[in-house]
């Protein structure tokens, strides 16, 4: 049985900083404490976005707008997919056509349950009502030496765009590139990458979703921050029903 300081011991991280071979200094940091600053921070940002409303889920994808652009700040993944799931299965549902830009696990993931829910994959694929593209594949297309070409960028997503404008109903969007571009700390693509959305969001007319980890911002409050700004709808990420819907309306 560990004692009370073995214990204690488990909620610090220990770095070594080796100034020579002989005589290593050991500095240790409150890992824990460490964490639950940047959560604050986080939450911090959150909270000044307004009050958190509550909706069914059914009901916020069903009568979400066209004009809306929302972002959702994750927890993990099961958070994710459900609401990802939301968005997809209320647009079918409504006879919207789907376009999500998402990587390969989180395609499989939502095809899955979308299948499980009985709707017909192959079909909805076939008339361009659900169309799945690798988000990585995706970016490859528009990405020059690290930085997001406008003209690229234009021209592979209204293409997409007009695939789905076959069937002459509504429009949704989920996007992840540009959670994969803040991964790859890229922040000023992100940032440009989300405004190039907004833009031809505005041309086009069509509900736009997109999501990223939390533990992404762990250590910088200030471009989620920025990020939320550029939504007019952030959805809570933290772990709820997944028939619930959390969200806050950016001024």
């Amino acid at each position: 049985m560990k004692s009370s300081h073995e214990i204690h011991a488990c909620f610090f991280c220990t770095i070594l900083v080796v100034l020579n071979r002989d005589k290593p200094l050991t500095y240790t940091i409150p890992l824990l404490v460490m964490e639950d600053k940047v959560k604050t921070e986080q939450r911090g940002v959150l909270e000044q976005q307004g009050a958190w409303e509550k909706s069914p889920a059914q009901v916020f994808w069903g009568e979400i707008a066209t004009c809306d652009h929302s972002v959702q700040i994750y927890e993990n993944d099961k958070v994710f997919l459900n609401t990802l799931e939301s968005f997809a299965g209320a647009g079918l549902i409504a006879g919207d056509s789907i376009i999500i830009i998402a990587t390969a696990e989180h395609l499989a993931a939502l095809e899955s349950r979308l299948t499980n829910q009985g709707f017909n994959m192959n079909f909805l694929v076939s008339s361009n009502r659900y169309i799945g593209l690798d988000a990585q594949e995706t970016l490859a297309k528009f990405m020059v030496n690290g930085c997001v070409d406008e003209t690229l960028f234009m021209n592979c997503i209204t293409d997409v765009i007009r695939r789905a404008q076959k069937n002459n109903g509504t429009i949704r969007a989920f996007g992840e590139m540009v959670a994969i571009l803040w991964k790859l700390r890229l922040k000023e693509a992100t940032i440009k990458l989300e405004r190039l959305w907004n833009k031809l969001h505005h041309q086009k007319n069509f509900t736009l979703f997109c999501a990223y980890p939390k533990n992404l911002f762990f250590d910088d409050a200030d471009t989620l921050h920025t990020i939320c700004t550029e939504h007019h709808k952030v959805i809570d990420g933290d772990p709820r029903p997944s028939t619930e819907i959390y969200y806050k309306k950016i001024a």
